[in-house]
């Protein structure tokens, strides 16, 4: 058994200037931007209250977009789950898989971004 939950958003940004692009989003979302993390030059979070999905920043080469990311206490188990359903497995990236759905939209199954509590969990078998 797995359990897996919406997580967050991902703006993809392809821009020179991640921060730059980080402001933008602060200002029209009224959103803070957290504090940079070190080894993580490309992203950037900003804040959001415990009961909303996280909202992350990234830096990309692709055509800028917004995607969504799945968390799930087991990656491989949540693809094949979402495989059955007519997604398919793109690649996987560091520690995440990249998806598309049978309509065409690419999202990311990422372990557990907000630790194990809280609610929003589905239990699969």
């Amino acid at each position: 058994m797995h359990k897996s939950r919406l997580c967050g958003f991902v703006i993809d940004c392809r821009v020179e200037d991640i921060d730059r692009a980080a402001q933008f989003w602060s200002k029209a979302l009224g959103r803070s931007v957290k504090p940079k993390v070190e080894g993580f030059d490309t992203y950037r979070e900003m804040e959001v209250d415990m009961d909303e999905p996280t909202l992350l920043l990234q830096k990309v080469e692709h055509e800028s977009r917004i995607h969504m990311d799945i968390e799930s206490t087991d990656l491989d188990a949540e693809a094949r789950r979402l495989e059955a359903l007519g997604c398919k497995r793109i690649g996987f990236v560091r520690r995440w898989w990249v998806m598309e759905s049978p309509t065409g939209q690419r999202f990311c199954i990422v372990n557990p971004q907000r630790g194990l509590d809280g609610e929003g969990w589905n239990e699969w078998p």
